[in-house]
């Protein structure tokens, strides 16, 4: 890895978030200011993996012209996918089974043959386990953490996460209304997999009278307390805010599909199984809305676009430092660069003793792991 960079390719991983294209842009324009050329590649691995599945060149140049304006939207102009993992890359067998193939060493070679001197991941957990992965192959890799969830370890905070958290707390706010109205109990399934973060900002930023974390397992009796504990005091409304990831102390966690050939397990339903539980627990009219893939859509966030330009900026810069195996990530004092090692394979949950739980938990807000106050 002497040689110097002359040619970066890009690669956007894993699921959507608002920001991808705001990262694409500064690594573009960053790229430009040294001579460097960049190549965007498609949906993911899959540019190079499987080029026949892309519309478009599989990889094609980005000029300053071509991410012009793009920072402001969302999604990401190169495409992404969770379905191609190079490390466990499923192929169909002869018998019509489905087998996972590491391809990895290929990933490697293809680089080698279209000249790209480095590459820039974007992406969450799983980006970062493949990123780490092909620097061990010898590739030269910067990761960009990218995650509505925000839970990638040794980063205060991913881009995408901000974007999330203000539609979320926006939908709790109309939410409160109806609610009001009609003196419902409404229960809001957020996204967040196994970390709670978006459950637990969105919850308190909107107001919510209980919000359900992956991190804490609830006592649903408890839920259905502190409900009833509303309507005495004359509430007669309540809102509950559950992560998709949480789980009840009685072992209920809800999966909408199992893990299968190079695919993660899906979640989902919690939503749905709290609000039937509380209604029949309550007596209350109950409903549940799901925001799922909401999270993931529209035009990030003024602070989104700020660190994810910021994000992409600092991954040039490493490169250009002569920095490899890292992720760019945001620190106390900044941006700080993160060995991929210490961030693939590791998840960030939210710190039950932390500050903001603990904020929470003084609000009054149920958090389902204990008697409510009396």
């Amino acid at each position: 890895m002497s040689n110097p960079v002359t040619r970066i390719g890009i690669i956007t991983g894993g699921g959507d978030a608002p920001g991808l294209n705001a990262v694409i842009r500064a690594v573009v324009l960053s790229s430009d200011q040294l001579g460097w050329e960049c190549y965007g590649i498609r949906d993911g691995f899959n540019g190079l993996l499987a080029p026949q599945t892309c519309i478009g060149e599989p990889v094609r140049r980005l000029t300053p012209d071509d991410v012009h304006a793009i920072a402001h939207l969302g999604g990401t102009i190169l495409g992404t996918t969770n379905h191609g993992n190079p490390m466990r890359y499923p192929v169909q067998q002869p018998d019509g089974s489905i087998a996972e193939v590491d391809r990895t060493d290929e990933v490697a070679a293809l680089c080698g043959e279209r000249g790209l001197d480095a590459l820039v991941i974007i992406g969450g957990d799983g980006s970062m386990g493949i990123a780490e992965c092909l620097h061990r192959k010898g590739l030269r890799v910067v990761g960009v953490p990218k995650t509505i969830d925000n839970d990638l370890d040794h980063t205060f905070s991913t881009f995408g996460f901000d974007t999330a958290v203000g539609f979320a707390t926006e939908c709790i706010d109309r939410l409160h209304t109806t609610a009001h109205s009609q003196h419902r109990v409404m229960v809001v399934e957020v996204m967040g997999r196994y970390a709670g973060w978006i459950a637990l900002h969105a919850g308190m930023a909107g107001g919510a009278h209980a919000i359900l974390l992956p991190e804490i397992p609830f006592d649903i009796g408890v839920v259905a307390a502190a409900v009833h504990a509303r309507d005495a005091a004359g509430g007669r409304y309540s809102i509950v805010v559950v992560a998709e990831g949480a789980q009840a102390a009685t072992g209920e966690r809800q999966l909408r599909e199992a893990a299968g050939a190079g695919h993660a397990e899906r979640l989902g339903g919690i939503g749905a199984w709290v609000e039937s539980e509380l209604g029949q627990r309550t007596g209350k009219e109950c409903r549940s809305v799901v925001l799922g893939h909401l999270l993931r859509g529209g035009s990030p966030s003024a602070f989104d676009r700020v660190i994810a330009s910021r994000f992409g900026a600092a991954a040039v810069r490493a490169l250009a430092r002569g920095q490899a195996g890292v992720m760019v990530a945001l620190g106390g004092d900044g941006i700080e660069s993160v060995a991929l090692s210490q961030v693939a394979g590791r998840t960030k949950c939210v710190p039950v003793d932390s500050d903001t739980v603990l904020t929470a938990c003084e609000l009054g807000i149920c958090l389902g792991n204990a008697p409510v106050p009396t």
